[in-house]
């Protein structure tokens, strides 16, 4: 498609930069971390019926349109961990998502959307170990963080000197957030002490680097063992909790996402110190972003629609947003070949 075509629509510049995608997170303290609490573990408890019912009214209460659907977009695709976690990556796949974190829009529909000005990029760009100097070379010059699973991602089997080492290395190479994963076990079998211990390991080896803990939610059991987990890794000091590796069978749904916010918002009226919230595996669609993203405003209110507080571990959503964007300026659909992610 040509720039012509592109622009056969006719948008005021200022309408979609003046709406959400424009707001601009005022930063917050780091999560110190606080002594592990059973009390406050032993209280937890979850009203799954009532829980359904929230969930489930969500997006029929709820809906944006035109310009306005646009704008939550263009604010989803600026908190998008653009990820590759294949056993094949190579290191030209990640340069070409490297690419494409730095201009996640084609200039086309930039220039008919009028949003030159934004900049926008991706939230990271979120690799192995082994592809961390890759991605930190290719986004030299930038804002865009590099962030590094690690901790035996994904299965969190392996012995903890060995995660330590590994989130070290990752560190050192320049990664500046690491996706640990957690011991599934310590939560299955209420052993929070060593779940606690584990997380807080893992934060003192992540130095400055943020820790986004992953609780691999599907594994979890119980919606009361999510919110316990919850609470124990932001107790630990995680600067972000997070659904799942995205290897499980059960990956984010909006039911597990309600439970964590809902912890995120307990910890900070308890502690004054914000945590942010990741979701990922199975967030592929436009329509499933706003759905988080409403759910996030919502519960925790405007600050968590930032890429500070609120990231979305995927790949293939943002080719479906570049293609619904393209919508909204030609107003028809291409292939989805055509927006590639890498």
């Amino acid at each position: 498609m040509t720039k012509k075509s592109a622009t056969k629509r006719k948008h005021a510049p200022a309408t979609i930069s003046n709406l959400p995608v424009a707001i601009v997170s005022e930063g917050h303290a780091r999560n110190p971390g606080t002594p592990l609490n059973l009390e406050w573990l032993d209280s937890v408890q979850v009203n799954l019926s009532s829980l359904e019912r929230r969930t489930g009214s969500l997006t029929g209460r709820r809906s944006v349109k035109k310009d306005y659907q646009a704008a939550w977009l263009l604010k989803a695709l600026s908190c998008i961990d653009l990820t590759t976690l294949s056993g094949d990556d190579t290191p030209g796949r990640v340069k070409r998502l490297c690419a494409k974190a730095k201009r996640p829009v084609r200039e086309d529909l930039v220039e008919a959307l009028g949003i030159q000005d934004l900049n926008l990029t991706t939230g990271a760009v979120c690799v192995y170990h082994e592809m961390v100097p890759t991605a930190v070379k290719e986004l030299e010059g930038t804002n865009i963080p590099v962030a590094a699973v690690a901790a035996g991602f994904p299965h969190g089997l392996s012995p903890l000197p060995q995660r330590l080492d590994e989130i070290r290395a990752s560190v050192a190479e320049g990664a500046t957030e690491i996706d640990i994963v957690i011991t599934r076990a310590h939560v299955l079998t209420g052993n929070w002490k060593a779940l606690y211990d584990e997380v807080r390991a893992m934060r003192e080896a992540c130095g400055d680097a943020h820790l986004k803990s992953i609780l691999a939610t599907g594994e979890l059991a119980t919606m009361r063992n999510v919110a316990k987990a919850s609470l124990v890794a932001m107790m630990a000091g995680s600067d972000f909790i997070k659904t799942s590796t995205g290897k499980e069978s059960v990956n984010a749904n909006l039911n597990v996402s309600l439970v964590m916010l809902r912890c995120i918002r307990d910890y900070l009226e308890e502690t004054g110190y914000r945590v942010g919230y990741k979701p990922a595996g199975g967030i592929g669609t436009a329509k499933d972003v706003i759905s988080y993203q409403f759910l996030m405003k919502e519960e925790l209110g405007n600050a968590w629609l930032q890429p500070d507080l609120f990231r979305v571990g995927a790949s293939s959503l943002l080719g479906d947003i570049e293609r619904q964007l393209e919508h909204h300026v030609t107003g028809r659909y291409s292939a989805n070949n055509r927006h590639a992610v890498g």
